[in-house]
């Protein structure tokens, strides 16, 4: 099969084995739709978890092929969204925590949208967050996928004042039909108090931070005493100078968050919880990306210089 494979010099597109024989508790997928992700550049290079000369890939829609011993949720011929690993491929495998059904009203290139968005934004908001209803939330970096479901996620789940930041104007333009009520600009100096302004001089309840870097200073000043700051990625940098004395005075939880670090068991967990809080709105399309661009699967590190040109709005796909 054609798939996208890792090496010192970036992703390569290379003929490799079908997977077979699934574990007890893993599906095999006939992929139609890969869809690409930040950390997807890093992995290209054996970067963010990811093997020399292994598939790369973390998430896809297909058809169901093969199921481990253990499956009884899906079967052969359905149609599914997954997340894992190798899904830059024509078949690709995951534990049956990260397959679920694809609605009968979304496409397989809608439906590959959706799978890392969803449970990332989910935990960060929900599980980690401790989001309730009526709270102010800043999601930092909303202009992304995942952010543009952050967005929706704290509208859907009671959330008073949705703000979100772009360091492009067009994309800022375009946040407020996702669900922001403000927008941002991080390269503005005066951004957190904007942030104040807007709620009442307090701060934001809950922040989903996606930049991190040099912005950490001014997203503390902008998060309420006793607020909560989720650290999902580092956009910005993963180094910068923190400011410890802000962090004590307004007694802010700063939460880490990754997927590299957990375990089957945890992972199947997030989405379990996920799916109770989100499927109906899924199921119902009211939870949704748009798409920036489709390229064939053999264009894959077409797409990814795409994507590291930083000129697009929604989601990158890969059409198996």
């Amino acid at each position: 099969m054609r798939a996208g494979v890792a090496t010192p010099d970036g992703l390569e597109m290379r003929d490799v084995p079908v997977p077979e024989n699934p574990g007890p508790n893993e599906v095999l997928v006939k992929v139609k739709f890969a869809s690409l992700n930040r950390a997807d550049l890093q992995a290209a290079t054996g970067g963010h978890g990811a093997a020399l000369d292994s598939v790369i890939g973390i998430e896809w829609s297909g058809e169901v092929v093969e199921t481990g011993s253990a499956v009884t949720d899906v079967k052969p011929g359905d149609r599914v969204m997954c997340s894992g690993r190798g899904g830059y491929a024509e078949y690709a495998m995951t534990d049956i925590g990260r397959v679920w059904p694809l609605p009968s009203g979304l496409s397989f290139e809608q439906g590959a949208t959706l799978p890392i968005a969803l449970i990332t934004m989910h935990n960060a908001l929900v599980t980690k967050g401790r989001l309730k209803q009526g709270e102010s939330v800043l999601i930092q970096g909303a202009s992304s996928g995942v952010g543009l479901m952050g967005l929706q996620i704290a509208k859907l789940m009671g959330a008073k004042r949705v703000i979100g930041s772009s360091t492009s104007a067009e994309r800022r333009g375009q946040l407020k039909a996702f669900g922001a009520d403000l927008t941002v600009d991080t390269r503005d100096p005066g951004w957190s108090e904007e942030v104040l302004k807007a709620t009442d001089g307090e701060g934001v309840d809950l922040v989903v931070d996606m930049v991190s870097g040099r912005t950490i200073n001014a997203t503390m000043r902008a998060t309420k005493i006793l607020g909560r700051i989720v650290n999902v990625g580092r956009l910005g940098g993963s180094l910068a100078e923190f400011d410890f004395n802000q962090h004590a005075q307004r007694r802010i939880d700063y939460i880490g968050v990754t997927f590299r670090t957990r375990s089957v068991e945890e992972v199947r967990e997030i989405s379990r919880l996920m799916r109770a809080d989100l499927w109906d709105a899924v199921s119902a399309g009211k939870l949704s990306l748009p798409v920036a661009r489709t390229f064939a699967l053999d264009e894959a590190p077409t797409a990814q210089e795409f994507m590291a040109a930083n000129d697009f709005f929604g989601k990158i796909m890969l059409k198996v």
